[in-house]
């Protein structure tokens, strides 16, 4: 029993903290979410999974829905789809499978996702979201969520109406992404929209966008009034921003520690494979440490998990020799030439 006093509540599961792991394709799995709780993420999301292959059965997407008890009681099942029936079907189907909460993702922004309707498609047809809230809170035991954008475009920017809409048709939760589906992750975050929805609904509300510093997490609470904050690319090889630690105030010493405990957990999930998933994780646990440019071209490529070791211990030998030296362990990594999308290919969804 957790003695603390809940943060807040989504209907009536108490959720102990303010900072959420967000749902990533490629990233929000068990191995990784386990991490983030053990480091202060109040909840569990999963990587959002089709609706169309749960009724299908599909393996891959109903491990996807994998949890660990440890988890419980904030396992927030996240679903997507364009077509009404199939949401409440497929949430109807892994309601069974023990979710606290289910979650229909409205945010993701790529055209292979939201240019079929779904995602952040959905926020074109502020009535469609309408009906499917109306009848998911009815099919559903558990409370139903949503996580949002704050419209298609900068001309459609409807995010009050689809948050009244949410609260209206029975939605116990709404976490916001504070930029357009064109936007992608393009641009400034908007938190005053943020503080408009909070103003708005009764629910609480998740504050999500340009969260990378501890700093930024007081902000962002400070701006919008947010219930809690969600954190999604910045806690990617980062997970001790949940416990409001910023990254160079990490030694070496745990990055290398925790980088492979984290790719030892991979391998236990997901067997030899493990290592091929972990690769872009280690990538993230390398930046802004000392002089790892050739370290980080070599673990993307490696395929031996006793080279992958052999690579990080010699590394770790030169830093502790002092052939790397500090001062460089505290520059800022260069922003990275990454396009952050959910399409699997690429790293995560909004």
């Amino acid at each position: 029993m957790n003695a603390r006093q809940p943060s807040f509540y989504v209907r009536n599961v108490p959720v102990y903290g303010d900072l959420i792991l967000a749902p990533m394709d490629g990233f929000s799995d068990l191995p990784f979410r386990l991490i983030c709780r053990e480091y202060g993420s109040a909840m569990s999301y999963t990587e959002f999974t089709s609706c169309d292959a749960i009724l299908r059965g599909a393996r891959p997407a109903l491990r996807q829905l994998d949890y660990h008890p440890a988890e419980k009681p904030q396992v927030v099942f996240q679903i997507f789809d364009s077509d009404e029936d199939r949401i409440v079907a497929a949430a109807q189907k892994i309601e069974r499978l023990g979710p606290d909460i289910i979650d229909l993702n409205m945010g993701c922004w790529v055209s292979s996702v939201s240019g079929r309707g779904a995602g952040a498609g959905l926020l074109r047809d502020p009535q469609k979201v309408a009906r499917i809230f109306s009848r998911l809170s009815k099919a559903v035991k558990v409370p139903v969520t949503a996580k949002i954008r704050l419209g298609w475009d900068a001309r459609s920017r409807n995010y009050l109406e689809i948050a009244r809409i949410l609260e209206d048709n029975g939605a116990a939760l709404i976490a916001v992404h504070g930029r357009t589906r064109d936007q992608g992750y393009k641009g400034v975050a908007d938190w005053d929209a943020i503080a408009e929805v909070k103003q708005a609904v009764r629910i609480p509300v998740i504050g999500n966008g340009d969260v990378k510093t501890v700093a930024d997490i007081a902000r962002i609470k400070a701006h919008t009034g947010c219930d809690g904050v969600m954190i999604g690319r910045a806690a990617i090889g980062n997970p001790w921003i949940f416990q409001r630690k910023d990254r160079h105030e990490v030694s070496v010493e745990d990055v290398i520690a925790l980088l492979k405990r984290h790719l030892q957990a991979m391998l236990d999930y997901y067997g030899a494979y493990g290592l091929v998933l972990f690769r872009k994780h280690a990538v993230k646990y390398m930046y802004g440490l000392p002089h790892v440019a050739a370290l980080r071209a070599q673990l993307v490529t490696c395929d031996s998990v006793s080279e992958f070791h052999d690579l990080v211990d010699a590394f770790y030998e030169r830093y502790k020799r002092g052939q790397l030296p500090d001062a460089a362990y505290l520059e800022e990594p260069a922003e990275e030439a990454i396009e952050w999308s959910c399409d699997r290919a690429a790293l995560a969804c909004a």
